[in-house]
């Protein structure tokens, strides 16, 4: 290694204090590095047949088991329920009010949107008015903004983190059961009706109740080898039971020959999945917290999180963008039919020139994830939940049709998040006189 890097890690290792859980910090960027090699993995490119979203797990259903291992947002779930109700307890022994630790968390989460939104909003008019075809344009952009629906159910959830924690703490264990009870009645109803619309709770009811596995972590009520086992089990068998006698696919990522789908909405399938992967990763924190004591290790843990919110929401832009060059260049060689021998030989080169077009949109648009210090009084409680409502509802959309319809650019969902964070305060407009705290 560059002597400049050890020098920088050692640096940064030696300011780390020692109370910090270093694993909270790897797990989050290992799930997020997973979820971003998987999409790079799953969507299929070729000059046949296109971008298809799902090309590999539609077409080899052998890969439907691997998702058990390779659909890691659970973990994310776990990692933040950790944060919420640290920052939240934080806030509470500072008196910070609840909207203002909302606001706070809404501008790390939310302004690393602004120029994805406005970068994509801009390249479908250019597209549209270049005779580009609506229905190429509408993929495209759905395409790059998948991974928001991610961010918008993580928002929900950001919202009643401290509700949540309150319940938690008079309850404990209860509080997740009677959630998880009540996400298998929505999935009950859902699957009964064949409404999708039915199951939209779930992506709250189902994340918010295991993301208080977090609010375990951090109590130490998980901190036993036996109940990290025991948690494990339940996880599994319970996952086992639903996809081996109950109506639910193999696969945990969305598969277009699955009646219904895992994760779209999201079924009590996925907190079973998260109970068997949080057992997994728990029972092997102390081995971890050994492996992170390296300088080097720990220094690009620190790095991937320091841009981690831009590393996601840019990984399938850069996608996007290279496959639908070589399609228009029609260069063959580049895109080998799907699951053949070449074809999986040159994944890790499709990796690695997806990481240097994604590393120099990080470069450039990372920034956003490094906001200057917010010093404005409080404000009313409505508006940072304002604010949230507005970017859940435009990420929600467009994540499920993306920017264009058959009439052109569907301006309302764009602009929707947008002007919720200006309207209602997540931005910080440049001049605006601050107040002092007392």
């Amino acid at each position: 290694m560059p002597r400049s890097f050890l020098a920088q890690a050692r640096k940064v290792d030696a300011a780390t204090p020692d109370s910090r859980s270093r694993e909270v910090d790897f797990l989050r960027a290992a799930a997020i590095t997973v979820v971003v090699l998987g999409h790079w993995t799953i969507i299929a490119v070729s000059v046949s047949g296109g971008i298809n979203p799902h090309g590999l797990l539609d077409q080899a259903r052998w890969t439907h088991p691997l998702t058990w291992v390779f659909q890691v947002m659970p973990i994310f779930f776990l990692v933040g329920g950790y944060s919420n109700a640290l920052s939240w307890r934080s806030a509470r022994r500072k008196n910070t009010g609840y909207a203002e630790w909302l606001r706070t968390r809404l501008r790390r989460l939310g302004l690393p949107l602004i120029p994805l939104l406005l970068t994509w909003l801009v390249t479908c008019v250019i597209a549209l008015a270049a005779g580009a075809a609506p229905a190429a344009v509408q993929l495209a952009s759905q395409m790059a903004l998948v991974p928001t629906w991610f961010l918008a159910a993580y928002l929900l959830v950001v919202i009643v983190a401290p509700p949540c924690l309150l319940l938690w703490e008079r309850w404990g264990w209860w509080s997740i059961i009677l959630g998880i009870g009540l996400a298998g009645i929505i999935d009950v109803i859902s699957i009964a009706t064949e409404s999708t619309l039915a199951g939209y709770p779930n992506y709250l009811l189902v994340w918010a109740s295991f993301h208080q596995f977090g609010y375990a972590w951090l109590d130490g009520r998980l901190s036993n080898l036996k109940r990290c086992l025991l948690l494990f089990v339940i996880g599994a068998v319970g996952l086992g039971l639903l996809v081996g006698l109950g109506p639910y696919p193999v696969s945990m990522i969305t598969a277009g020959g699955d009646a219904i789908s895992n994760s779209a909405p999201t079924r009590v399938t996925m907190a079973f999945l998260g109970m068997a992967q949080a057992g997994i990763v728990l029972m092997l924190q102390r081995p971890l917290a050994t492996l992170l004591r390296s300088p080097g290790l720990w220094f690009l843990t620190v790095l991937v999180n320091q841009r981690i919110m831009t590393w996601f929401l840019w990984h399938l832009t850069a996608l996007t963008a290279l496959a639908n060059v070589l399609l228009a260049l029609d260069v063959r060689a580049l895109l080998p039919t799907p699951l053949t021998g070449i074809w999986w030989l040159t994944r890790p080169l499709w990796a690695l020139a997806l990481l240097a077009i994604t590393g120099v949109l990080v470069a450039v648009f990372g920034r956003f994830e490094s906001p200057a210090p917010d010093d404005r009084p409080a404000p009313p409680m409505w508006m940072p939940i304002a604010a949230s409502v507005a970017i859940c509802a435009g990420l929600a959309i467009m994540a499920d049709t993306g920017m264009v319809n058959a009439d052109g650019v569907t301006w309302i969902w764009p602009l929707l998040p947008l002007v919720g964070m200006l309207a209602f305060g997540v931005v910080r407009l440049p001049g605006r006189r601050t107040s002092a705290k007392g």
